[in-house]
């Protein structure tokens, strides 16, 4: 597991650029442990494509929400995972043919 320091107020807060990092290795960590290599599928594999590779905007937001909470790192860790898949879905949703087919995603 990936030692956060989340519950730990003695851990010196992280500089915002380094705290964004942090969550982006938090989201891919909680991933691989949600979806294991050794079994792969189409479906995983379009799952994690879906989800890796963004901002991590979301999971930075819980993680320090769950910081300043001092909640137990691991469940910090899925939730924040949990809510990047979430909006890594309402993103695919959205351009879906049936629900609007726009070229451009804002415009």
């Amino acid at each position: 597991m990936v030692q956060l320091g989340l519950g730990d107020r003695s851990i010196e807060k992280l500089p915002f650029e380094r705290a964004m990092v942090r969550a982006q290795d938090v989201v891919q960590h909680q991933l691989e442990a949600a979806l294991p290599a050794e079994r792969r599928s189409d479906l995983t594999d379009a799952m994690r494509y879906a989800v890796v590779g963004g901002k991590a905007l979301r999971a930075f937001l819980v993680l320090e929400g769950a910081w300043l909470h001092q909640v137990n790192a691991g469940s910090a860790g899925m939730a924040a995972l949990a809510i990047e898949c979430l909006h890594a879905y309402s993103l695919i949703h959205d351009d879906l043919p049936c629900m609007d087919d726009d070229d451009l995603r804002r415009g």
